[in-house]
C-alpha cells in the first residue's frame, strides 16, 4: 500500500511517502536563497526514493522568517537558486513542493514582529498588531511568493497554516482578538490567501494546506472547530490537508498529549471523514509497517515521514525491503539491493 502511486489533479507520485517540510536554519548569506546544503539535503532524499519533498518553510517577506537563517521567496532573485533545487529533485523521479508562510508573532529575526493581535508567545517579542490595510497587503506577498515557486517549477504548493504561525494566528481565539473583518471571521484571512494563491498556479496543481488539528494550551480549538476551518478552506480551493497539531504556545502538564507513534493519525482521520478530503498525516511515522497499515486502512492518502527521513535519506528503500517490495533505486545502486 505504502508504494502504490496516488495522484491528484495533475500530480503523479510514485508512491505514498512525503518528506515533510523541516526547517534547515541553514541559509548562509541571510539572503533567504537555498545553498548547496538544501540542495543535498533535498535531492539525496529524492535519490532515497521519497515520493514527494516538500521544502522548508519559506517565508514571503524577510521580517517573516522566523530566523534569518530560513528560506524567502518574497524576491525573483530566489527563483533561480530554487529552481536549481527543483530540477535536482526531478532528476530522480521525485516531484517536490514548497511550503509557503509568514511567521507572525514568532519571528524572532524582526525588530518588532507583527500579529493579528499584540500578544506575545512566552519567551518571544511583543508583536505590533497589522492594521486591515497591512493583512490584506500580506495576502498579496502570499500569492507573489506563490507566483515565483511556480516559476521555479514546483509540482505543488503547502501554505503554512498550523504551529502557530501567522495564518494559524488568525484562526486561534487565543492569539486572534481583532475587532474587524479579520477578527469578526477568523478563517477570513486564511481564506483570502488560499484564493489568491489559487489565481496564480496553474488548474491541474494542487494546493495544500497544512493545519493543526487540535491546540492543546487551555482555551484553544479543538477539532470540531479545525474541522469547520478546513471547510472553508476547502471551498476556497484547498485540495489536500496536512494535518499536525499544536504549536500556539507552551503546553500545562495536564494538557499535555500522550506523544507515541501514530499519535497525529485521528485528528488526520477525522477531517478525512468529515470533508470527504483527501489527508496527509503526520507525527513520528519512522516505522515502514505503521506508515503502511495507514494506507492501508484509509487513515490518510499520504504519510509523512519527518525525523525519519532526516535520520535516513534512504528511509523509502530500506521501508521497500522490510515489507518486501523491490525498491526503485538509482542505477547506480542497483548492485546494493540485488
Amino acid at each position: 500500500m505504502l508504494f502504490s502511486p496516488f495522484t491528484l489533479k495533475g500530480l503523479h507520485l510514485k508512491n505514498r511517502i512525503v518528506m515533510p517540510p523541516m526547517c534547515q536554519y541553514s541559509v548562509e548569506a541571510k539572503d533567504g536563497k537555498p545553498n548547496d546544503w538544501h540542495y543535498v539535503h533535498y535531492v539525496s532524499r529524492a535519490v532515497g526514493g521519497t515520493g514527494l519533498i516538500i521544502m522548508e518553510m519559506t517565508d514571503i517577506e524577510p521580517d517573516g522568517r522566523i530566523t534569518d537563517q530560513d528560506l524567502g521567496l518574497w524576491s525573483d532573485d530566489h527563483i533561480d537558486s530554487f529552481a536549481r533545487v527543483i530540477q535536482g529533485v526531478h532528476k530522480h523521479q521525485a516531484k517536490i513542493g514548497i511550503q509557503i508562510a509568514h511567521a507572525g508573532r514568532k519571528s524572532q529575526c524582526a525588530a518588532i514582529p507583527v500579529a493579528p493581535s499584540p500578544i506575545a508567545m512566552e519567551g518571544y517579542k511583543t508583536p505590533r498588531e497589522l492594521t486591515t490595510e497591512e493583512v490584506k497587503g500580506m495576502v498579496r506577498k502570499y500569492k507573489e511568493a506563490a507566483e515565483r515557486a511556480v516559476a521555479a517549477g514546483v509540482d505543488v504548493i503547502e501554505i503554512h497554516g498550523a504551529h502557530g504561525y501567522l495564518i494559524h494566528q488568525f484562526v486561534s481565539p487565543l492569539t486572534n482578538k481583532r475587532s474587524d473583518e479579520y477578527g469578526m471571521d477568523r478563517t477570513k484571512f486564511g481564506v483570502e490567501v488560499i484564493e489568491a494563491v489559487k489565481e496564480v498556479i496553474p488548474d491541474s496543481m494542487p494546493l495544500c494546506i497544512r493545519v493543526s488539528g487540535v491546540e492543546y494550551t487551555p482555551g484553544g480549538y479543538d477539532l470540531e472547530y479545525m474541522i469547520e476551518v478546513c471547510r472553508r478552506y476547502r471551498e476556497a480551493g484547498v485540495d489536500i490537508f496536512h494535518v499536525s497539531s499544536g504549536g500556539e504556545g507552551p503546553i500545562p502538564s495536564f494538557a499535555r498529549p500522550n506523544i507515541y507513534e501514530g499519535y497525529q493519525v485521528p485528528l488526520a482521520r477525522a477531517i478525512k471523514q468529515a470533508l470527504d478530503v483527501p489527508v496527509i498525516t503526520v507525527g513520528l511515522l519512522h516505522q515502514p509497517v505503521m506508515a503502511n497499515s495507514i494506507i492501508g486502512n484509509g487513515d490518510a492518502e499520504l504519510v509523512a515521514i519527518g525525523r525519519g527521513i532526516l535520520r535516513d535519506p534512504y528511509w523509502a528503500h530500506h521501508a521497500a525491503l522490510e515489507l518486501k517490495v523491490k525498491p526503485d533505486v538509482s542505477e547506480q545502486y542497483v548492485r546494493a539491493f540485488n
